[in-house]
């Protein structure tokens, strides 16, 4: 199969190609600058001024959107802010054209997500049946992106959005950043410790993406999620627990917000999703609960 990616060069993008790759796909990264191909992994230029990525574009049987600026880096300024909902909604509406100008569609676009569509809450379980958006610059932006996305299905095609959690990864995610202080003996209750951590290991995360192309039931929201949150202060102890690191030094939440600002949020408060869809549908992790993904992670392997 062919498979089309937009953000191939990004943390989980890298990870998705190798996996295709060694699945035996062919793999087309959209790019800005020019790049010669590597193996079976083709480089089209694409949102710079004369590029055409449609007329180098040729029978592909999947487009994947994981493209935008990290929500990871940076404090979310004004600038920033903006700058992460545009080059979403830019990316999208570029692929969206690719499509509409293509002799062949793609059977299916995968476009990355967020649990952050769903609002903050110790109390409620989210699936992808439940109804209720966040209000806040995350929950916004998810919903237009998805709302955006949407109109592939004007093409005959499958849209699927990808809901990831919060992603577990050496080289990139929420990982390297959440460990540091038990890698300093300094870890401890992060905010209150009740908010939940809805995580997920990246190799789960391409694994799915991957199930989802291949699964044509699939439509919609999918929620990529362990199947096993964790409340944060049970999840810091067990970062602590494998790292043979004690935790008992507190983070308060106005340290938190005094350093981030806004984007304290994706510490101090979280969602309880399950991966309802994905098991329904027959999905196995790899990693389902938090101590074997991290004893993978630590270890070097993944």
């Amino acid at each position: 199969m062919k498979m089309v990616i937009a953000g191939g060069s990004g943390f989980i993008g890298k990870k998705l190609t190798d996996l295709l790759l060694a699945e035996g796909h062919t793999v087309v990264i959209l790019t800005r600058g020019n790049r010669e191909p590597s193996g079976k992994v083709q480089y089209v230029r694409w949102l710079e001024k004369g590029a055409s990525p449609e007329k180098e574009i040729r029978n592909a049987d999947a487009f994947i959107n994981l493209a935008g600026v990290s929500i990871n880096e940076g404090r979310w300024s004004e600038s920033h802010q903006k700058q992460i909902y545009e080059s979403r909604m830019t990316a999208t509406d570029e692929l969206l054209r690719i499509i509409s100008l293509l002799p062949v569609k793609p059977s299916v676009l995968i476009n990355a997500s967020a649990i952050g569509i769903y609002p903050a809450s110790v109390k409620t379980v989210y699936t992808e049946n439940s109804t209720e958006t966040a209000n806040d610059f995350l929950g916004k932006t998810v919903r237009d992106w998805e709302n955006k996305a949407k109109l592939v299905e004007e093409h005959a095609v499958r849209a699927v959005f990808m809901r990831f959690g919060v992603v577990l990864g050496k080289e990139g995610g929420a990982l390297p950043l959440m460990s540091l202080p038990y890698r300093l003996f300094v870890g401890g209750k992060v905010g209150s410790g009740e908010q939940w951590v809805s995580w997920v290991h990246v190799m789960d995360v391409v694994r799915a993406v991957v199930f989802a192309i291949k699964n044509d039931r699939l439509q919609g929201p999918v929620n990529v999620t362990s199947p096993s949150p964790l409340q944060m202060n049970d999840f810091g102890k067990t970062i602590g627990s494998v790292l043979h690191r004690p935790h008992r030094i507190p983070v308060p939440s106005f340290a938190l917000k005094l350093v981030l600002g806004e984007k304290s949020a994706l510490v101090l408060k979280g969602q309880h999703v399950l991966p309802q869809v994905l098991q329904e549908a027959g999905f196995e992790f790899m990693f389902p609960t938090l101590r074997l993904a991290l004893e993978d992670l630590f270890s070097g392997k993944s």
